[in-house]
């Protein structure tokens, strides 16, 4: 049998973790409404920025099947990571970076609004697995 070096083992178990996390945010945004909380933020941005399309709108279940499949994607990728692969090594910092910024918001718009807004939850997870895929990424490399 062979052993997997700790290192690669970390940060599949980080990159696993990751998968989970985001899977659970998911259903967080999803069982407290997230879109409509989302979807008028957006609008508002759009607004200041007289015309340009972005931030995007969603409808629920393009909305939810879009993540889903992203949330599957990553677990799919879950034995590339424990095997240590390099190329993972960049779309785990990527990632992480999004967990995090994406975490910060959720708890900035709870502040912000002065109430739970979808998705706050689950965001102190979001971070944390963002950093611990981060520092196993680098530990990885």
């Amino acid at each position: 049998m062979t052993r997997i070096p700790t290192d690669a083992f970390t940060f599949g178990c980080a990159w696993l973790a990751s998968a989970a996390t985001l899977a659970v945010h998911v259903a967080d945004e999803a069982a407290h409404d997230f879109l409509s909380w989302y979807n008028p933020q957006a609008l508002r941005i759009r607004a200041r920025l007289r015309g340009v399309p972005f931030p995007p709108t969603f409808t629920f279940w393009p909305w939810l099947g879009g993540l889903s499949a992203g949330v599957v994607a990553l677990a799919l990728l879950t034995p590339l990571a424990f095997a240590g692969v390099p190329s993972l090594v960049d779309v785990a910092y990527a990632l992480a970076v999004v967990h995090v910024v994406n975490g910060v918001l959720h708890l900035s718009g709870g502040i912000i609004s002065r109430r739970a807004v979808p998705g706050i939850w689950s965001a102190p997870l979001l971070i944390a697995a963002g950093v611990w895929l981060g520092y196993a990424a680098w530990q990885v490399r």
